[in-house]
């Protein structure tokens, strides 16, 4: 697995770029296999994003790994998609939310699969530190696949809650546990807030059994609790409230309050549950 370096501490390990394109592989292929025998009625189920079904959701999936490829492989076809995207945002969601009959299912799926593929192969020719320029600014293929993979966790559980399938937690989650860590500074400048001085000390249960790490052992700020919870969290799929995570010292429970690991606009995320 690969992790990167957070508050400069130790516990991060050097950055292996084909086990993480593996994890990445086997995070989409879980997808692609939940995917394959649905119905159609299931890819027009609406998922937790609002406005967005199944289908959109794929397609969403799709044009980040296109993005992704010409990143990796030509910087300035990805600048020239990038501008043509952000001159019309409009054009971009109904492309995303269009009728079936334009992009079918069994389309949408074969083209998202395709992409993933092309993605991971660009990724794997680069050296794992070489920077890409990414929406957000210059990133390591590294960073990149670790915030690819957490975007494919993601969406895909909109997907699996939308059509009723609980997706097995895996030791997979550990790269959205590290990026969920190691963005606890941008959860509180995103909101126009100081971020808290020193480091956190993170504890989650992993799904495999054992427990993972971050942080020294003397700092103010502890989160302790199920790996599964704390990436559902971070990634805004699930409210502080209906986590078993625990928070101790002045600032845990404001992170955890406002954790959010994935670029952009402040997101509130979904609702507790009814109780």
């Amino acid at each position: 697995m690969v992790y990167l370096s957070v508050n400069g501490h130790a516990d991060a390990m050097p950055p292996d770029l084909h086990a993480l394109i593996d994890d990445l592989r086997d995070e989409q292929a879980e997808l692609r296999d939940l995917l394959q025998p649905l119905s159609a009625d299931a890819w027009d189920a609406p998922t937790p994003s609002p406005g967005w079904t199944v289908l959109h959701q794929v397609r969403h999936l799709a044009h980040g790994e296109v993005l992704g490829r010409l990143a990796a492989t030509d910087p300035d076809a990805f600048a020239a998609e990038l501008t043509r995207m952000l001159d019309d945002l409009a054009g971009l969601e109904a492309a995303t939310t269009a009728p079936n009959d334009v992009d079918p299912p069994a389309s949408a799926m074969r083209r998202w699969w395709r992409e993933a593929e092309a993605l991971r192969t660009a990724m794997a020719s680069g050296p794992p530190s070489g920077p890409i320029d990414w929406i957000t600014g210059p990133m390591s293929r590294a960073s990149f696949l670790t915030a690819r993979l957490m975007e494919t966790f993601a969406h895909g559980h909109d997907i699996a809650t939308a059509v009723g399938v609980e997706r097995p937690a895996t030791d997979r989650l550990r790269h959205v546990a590290h990026l969920g860590v190691a963005t606890r500074g941008f959860a509180f400048t995103n909101l126009g807030l100081a971020p808290p001085e020193g480091a956190a000390r993170v504890e989650l249960e992993a799904p495999g059994g054992g427990r993972w790490t971050w942080g020294p052992d003397d700092a103010p700020d502890v989160v302790r609790g199920p790996a599964l919870d704390f990436c559902l969290l971070v990634t805004k799929r699930r409210h502080r409230d209906d986590t078993a995570l625990e928070a101790g010292g002045p600032n845990a429970e404001r992170w955890l309050g406002i954790a959010q690991c994935f670029a952009g606009a402040p997101t509130d995320g979904p609702a507790p549950s009814p109780v």
